[in-house]
């Protein structure tokens, strides 16, 4: 999740400049970027316990990966996440370690940046006796033995959560996701690619479930973390309908977004807690604690990061569908959406695949993917038959980027792990399940040394 920041203090007089605030992304396709974000457990190496804030934990993990030049982000003094040149680590709610990194050109680009993080984690982690595993739920700890980090958007979350749904607290405090933030050209361009990644969100957390154990066993899914967020809080989270009604764009996102309750204003380095407040009432002057105040457009900003549909708008697309997963997979998860997204005819060839889709069918397909994975149903066949083509469709259109390494390798060489599901190769669940059924013997521990980055 974010870290904190003021922002814009325009004040918000009407909609309309919310919408232009969100068209003001758009970009030329030459400007088009890539930016990916990957969250990752934290493990003691002694018992495999989540490490605390302090001592010996996730302060000190931030204060010496700090040292290669990192400004540190404080909350009520405290370091809560790292920035440089436009990239940021952040904390998830129990101490989720994650790389939100900065906009990169190519693919290549964006395997260096991951690499380069992973390098530099891995002598801070070791040197306090810590290791970090990519999956999409914690495969061993209970929620109450979670820790929380002192970020004060938290504990408005931690305070509010319960009040809308079951599992809101293990999305905060169990569950790691990776993303991709990909631009768009114009309202157009963004509706078309808002529609088809959110008809294929469902497929993307089949194809990239990784977390089939829940407290040490598996429980009959496939990813846990999706299922938490089928009843995590759904007035912000999930498809909304409004995106494949006709005349949606850049406004009528706007007024979705003023009716998602909000959580917090953002004043004078603290958060105040407003959970389930209106926006529109803060528009009109009429937020209790802030009356004859409004909003601005830094307000509204922070407001869009409490929204958690499965791709959202921002003044770009952030695909939210995925399970955090091995390296490979986290590179895979980003070529896949930028090969059927940042070409034309690939975004062409993946419409025709969900033509006709509404939000009411794919809610139905999504709440059966934790626990189907790709065998839930699709159309008259399951999500397994989608593997091929689309893999094929996101590699014409890598191919078509014609970005080369210094290998001379085009951007397809990240789809490598998924041609291997294609052709009937296990997805990270499976294969986990697999081990745990094998050479484990039940013993779900040992993901932690297969899963550490």
């Amino acid at each position: 999740m974010s870290n904190p920041g003021e922002g814009d203090l325009t004040p918000i007089a009407t909609t309309s400049q919310l919408a232009a605030y969100l068209a003001s992304g758009c970009k030329t396709p030459d400007r088009f970027r890539i930016g990916t974000e990957h969250e990752k457990f934290g493990f003691r190496l002694g018992d495999l316990a989540p490490p605390p804030y302090e001592p010996e934990g996730i302060r000190a993990m931030l204060e010496g990966i700090a040292k290669d030049g990192w400004e540190p982000i404080l909350d009520r003094g405290q370091p809560i996440g790292l920035s440089r040149d436009g990239a940021s680590i952040s904390l998830e709610p129990a101490g989720q370690f994650e790389l939100s990194g900065g906009l990169c050109r190519t693919l290549h680009e964006t395997q260096a940046e991951l690499e380069a993080h992973i390098a530099a984690v891995r002598p801070v982690a070791a040197g306090l006796g810590l290791g970090f595993a990519p999956l999409g739920f914690h495969p061993l700890a209970r929620r109450d033995e979670m820790p929380w980090m002192p970020k004060g958007r938290y504990a408005i979350m931690n305070r509010y959560m319960p009040k809308v749904g079951t599992r809101g607290l293990d999305m905060m405090t169990r569950t790691c996701t990776v993303q991709v933030n990909l631009d768009f050209a114009s309202e157009a361009d963004m509706v078309r690619k808002l529609r088809v990644s959110l008809a294929l969100q469902p497929f993307a957390t089949a194809l990239f479930a990784s977390s089939p154990f829940y407290e040490g066993k598996p429980n009959g899914l496939l990813s846990n973390r999706a299922q938490v967020w089928t009843d995590t809080d759904n007035a912000r989270a999930g498809i909304p309908a409004a995106v494949f009604e006709p005349g949606f764009g850049f406004e009528r996102f706007a007024e979705f977004a003023l009716d998602v309750p909000m959580y917090f204003v953002y004043r004078d380095d603290r958060y105040i807690d407003v959970a389930g407040a209106s926006f529109r009432d803060f528009m009109a002057g009429k937020l209790p604690g802030f009356e004859g105040q409004v909003p601005t457009m830094g307000d509204f900003a922070d407001h869009l990061t409490t929204i958690f549909t499965d791709v959202r708008l921002k003044r770009f697309l952030e695909m939210r569908g995925a399970d955090a997963g091995s390296p490979a997979m986290m590179t895979a998860m980003s070529a896949f959406w930028v090969g059927i997204l940042y070409h034309g005819p690939a975004l062409t060839a993946a419409e025709a695949l969900v033509r006709d889709l509404g939000a009411e069918a794919l809610m139905a397909v999504r709440a059966e993917v934790p626990r189907l994975g790709l065998d839930a149903r699709w159309r008259r066949g399951t999500l397994r038959d989608l593997v091929e083509p689309l893999v094929a469709i996101a590699e014409g259109g890598l191919a078509a980027r014609a970005h080369l390494n210094a290998s001379g390798a085009d951007e397809r060489v990240y789809l490598e792990p998924l041609r291997e599901i294609a052709a009937g190769a296990p997805t990270q669940a499976e294969y986990w399940l697999a081990r745990w059924h094998g050479d484990w013997a039940g013993d779900t521990r040992r993901i932690f040394a297969e899963a550490a980055i």
